[in-house]
């Protein structure tokens, strides 16, 4: 199994692998090129990059500046630099979305991971890591081949607030803690800090860099921020204003960017379509600059594509394309994809709202990050990664990565009276029943041409001794019953029956949510009926990134088991093969809640975490949700049971010596004059919050008679409900191998400043004294936070 001790080891086999490869396929045109065009001080990698970069900057026309400003970025020939496209996709594998990537050319396919929601319910940060690293290198291949960029697009690490969004399914989910955990992971395995600090600097003395941070490719935390709808009513995403608290901001949509940002080390970050309290996202001085001058963001910010357009186009918040251009580059985008610079930032100059050392400010952005990334400096052969070609995309080890991660994400919903696993030796016939049965394209959005594409049905095909077909409805839509006849007569000659219902992308995707959280059309009825026809009680296998409304199938008796393989990739068939027959335990969890149809009622523009009974209006996520769940976040059955037990962790806490001058009381519910105060202290008023860390030792007992992952999560609540703070909330997680009958030990970190507190309604993080209760499972231990 992949758990968090073995990455360092995995990664670096893996890393000296790359060491080893070999190609000689063409190089494309690069910059400092021998002999007309490498005498230039911005070649000399001797020089600091910031010299470097300044250098060339001062060689540029006013022309020359602007022409760099799109995604398209033009060549500047008497400088010998190419054509530059920065716009590339690799959300969970290399995408054919953007147009900097092609597979058109020696490289005809890539490995195709699971959808992103499908690895985060893997609870798994050692294989996000791993993802990001085998992303990583399949993109530097591609770029040494001329059929990629250096400039990934991706993670997507917006909050999943809504189950109706289009695109939750590329987000990992609804906790702002899991999200930050897989944007750092997933980052810092796609840019490859890591493995040049530890791997390659034995290998290549003779190359250097004083800066000492070099990247394999470039990533990007998008979309910043508060972006979580596509078309709702009058609402579409180039024209919604988010009216978001600052309480909100904090505590739930910035964290995962500042994880990207602080501890990820991402070298680009993407502003959003959206207002954010009516100012257009990439338009924001307060945002932008939080971002720089704050978090200490090192890389170049770019606009959603044509975000910078509807600022004047569809926001009418700028007056003229000028303006739009003006405000834009003040507020800090470096680059826009599209084309709204390129045409308008002359007129711009021209008109006194731009000034040259705006774009200068830009460039020194954008050209240090291709810097980094070695473009500038000479042949990409003789860098870093100049031996990676085809040979290490679709390699073995990554298909064999691809299947271990839908292997973990895969979730168990139901299992009732064990009835999984099946016995692959019964020589039981076996039904599939399902349109998206027999489809091979099982990655979700953003996903690119799969090295081996193999259906669910071809996973299962394999186990059964017999197996039979039926499509039951003609597609996902599914609004005829044409099909239901052969699929009940399927049904009642097999021994077993799967019945595969869910989304696709014509039904979530970008640029298009749902309405509904029902299965689609007819399919509730295609279920039932097959259900009711078949010998046994049936197998349900849910597709789709969004949650689903399945009570029916929960409730009904003649539903066994239910499986949410989300978005698998690649290899999603052969992972539920094995899952369905026993030959892996699942363990995945559910990164988001799983709402009852009513929650359609919710105003889906409503951008309020925090529950008001008052209007009527429930909450959102698991940390604030009041309502009623059909599946709650972490839910996630195993074919063991695990007990838990508390084996050491502090009972009281004492702030006295590490707070600024003495604490503060107030009445944190000011409308309950009745309710007692509850004293706090406000985070940033705390001298030295490491000094409150401490580790949780938990042991876990498999009960089963199998093997298998388990993924141990702790969650704290507060000493009392007081105003705004969440329901409950995640501390931190691990995930680990189990061996059946036996225990074993794992460890998780408490900071108590990060996972004990939550933003007041001014924004700032306020520590409540007081006991706290953390849980795992049913078992509880009590941490008393005091001052003396």
């Amino acid at each position: 199994m992949l758990n968090e001790q073995r990455s360092i080891l995995l990664f670096t086999l893996f890393s000296i692998h790359l060491l080893q490869s070999t190609t000689s396929n063409p190089i494309p045109s690069y910059p400092c090129k021998p002999p007309h065009h490498s005498h230039y001080s911005f070649c000399d990698k001797s020089l600091p990059i910031t010299t470097r970069v300044n250098s060339l900057i001062s060689l540029l026309t006013l022309s020359d500046k602007i022409q760099q400003l799109s995604n398209n970025a033009s060549s500047i020939p008497n400088l010998g630099i190419p054509p530059y496209q920065w716009w590339s996709e690799s959300l969970h594998g290399i995408a054919t979305n953007g147009p900097g990537v092609s597979f058109n050319g020696t490289v005809k396919s890539a490995t195709d991971f699971p959808q992103v929601i499908v690895s985060a319910a893997s609870f798994n940060r050692s294989l996000w890591f791993l993802i990001g690293s085998a992303v990583g290198v399949e993109g530097r291949s591609m770029f040494n081949l001329g059929q990629a960029g250096l400039t990934y697009w991706a993670p997507n690490v917006n909050i999943f607030r809504d189950p109706r969004w289009g695109r939750g399914q590329e987000t990992p989910g609804e906790d702002p803690m899991l999200a930050s955990a897989y944007a750092i992971q997933f980052v810092r395995g796609l840019q490859g800090v890591q493995g040049i600090k530890t791997v390659f600097h034995d290998h290549h003395d003779h190359y250097h860099d004083h800066d000492d941070d070099g990247l394999m490719v470039s990533a990007c935390c998008k979309h910043f921020t508060a972006y979580d709808l596509e078309k709702w009513g009058e609402f579409a995403r180039y024209n919604f204003n988010a009216v978001v608290s600052q309480q909100d901001l904090e505590d739930t949509y910035q964290p995962p960017f500042r994880g990207c940002v602080q501890q990820g080390k991402a070298s680009c970050l993407m502003c959003s379509y959206n207002e954010v309290n009516g100012v257009p996202a990439c338009a924001s001085e307060d945002l932008l600059g939080l971002v720089r001058n704050q978090w200490g963001f090192e890389g170049y910010i770019t606009s959603d594509c044509d975000a910078v357009a509807t600022v004047f186009e569809y926001q009418h918040y700028a007056k003229s394309p000028e303006d739009t251009v003006a405000d834009v580059l003040k507020a800090g985008v470096d680059i826009n994809c599209g084309t709204s610079l390129l045409l308008h930032t002359e007129a711009a100059i021209e008109q006194g709202m731009v000034k040259e050392e705006d774009l200068d400010r830009a460039l020194f952005n954008l050209f240090s990050v291709q810097m980094r990334l070695g473009l500038f400096d000479g042949d990409p052969r003789r860098g870093k990664f100049g031996k990676l070609g085809p040979q290490d995309v679709c390699t073995t080890e990554h298909k064999t990565l691809a299947l271990e991660a839908a292997r973990q994400g895969i979730v168990l919903l139901k299992n009732d009276n064990k009835f999984l696993p099946l016995d692959r030796n019964d020589g039981a016939s076996l039904a599939i029943i399902g349109p998206m049965a027999t489809t091979s394209k099982l990655g979700g959005g953003y996903s690119g041409i799969p090295c081996s594409p193999k259906s669910l049905y071809d996973g299962l095909k394999g186990y059964a001794k017999t197996i039979s077909y039926a499509f039951g409805c003609r597609d996902v839509p599914c609004d005829s019953d044409d099909g239901f006849a052969e699929a009940i007569d399927i049904a009642k000659e097999a021994d077993f029956v799967v019945v595969v219902a869910g989304l696709d992308t014509t039904l979530e995707t970008e640029d298009l949510d749902r309405v509904s959280l029902l299965l689609p059309g007819k399919q509730m009825d295609l279920v039932s009926h097959v259900a009711a026809a078949s010998k046994r009680p049936v197998i349900l296998v849910l597709t789709g990134g969004g949650p689903l409304d399945v009570s029916f199938a929960e409730t009904n008796q003649l539903i066994a088991s239910i499986l949410w393989v989300g978005y698998p990739g690649e290899a999603g068939g052969k992972a539920l093969a094995e899952i369905i027959f026993g030959e892996f335990n699942p363990a995945g969890r559910l990164p988001m809640t799983w709402y009852p149809e009513s929650f359609t009622n919710v105003p889906m523009n409503d951008m309020r975490m925090r529950a008001d009974p008052s209007r009527g209006y429930p909450g959102r996520t698991y940390r604030f949700y009041t309502g009623s769940r059909v599946y709650g976040f972490g839910h996630g059955l195993s074919y063991s049971d695990f007990s838990y037990k508390f084996l050491s962790a502090p009972s009281k806490l004492s702030l006295s010596r590490i707070t600024k001058g003495g604490y503060r009381k107030s009445l944190l519910n000011k409308v309950e004059k009745d309710m007692s105060e509850v004293d706090h202290v406000h985070v940033d008023e705390l001298r030295n919050c490491n000094s409150l860390s401490f580790l949780v030792h938990i042991s876990v007992m498999n009960l089963g008679d199998l093997n298998g992952s388990h993924v141990v999560m702790l969650f704290s609540k507060w000493p009392k409900v007081i105003q705004g703070s969440p329901e409950t909330q995640l501390v931190g997680f691990s995930r680990l191998h189990t061996i059946s009958n036996k225990s074993i030990e794992t460890s998780i970190l408490v900071d108590p400043c990060e996972h004990f507190s939550f933003a007041d309604e001014q924004g700032k993080m306020i520590l409540p004294l007081g006991h706290h209760v953390l849980n795992v499972g049913d078992v509880e231990h009590t941490v008393s936070i005091e001052i003396y």
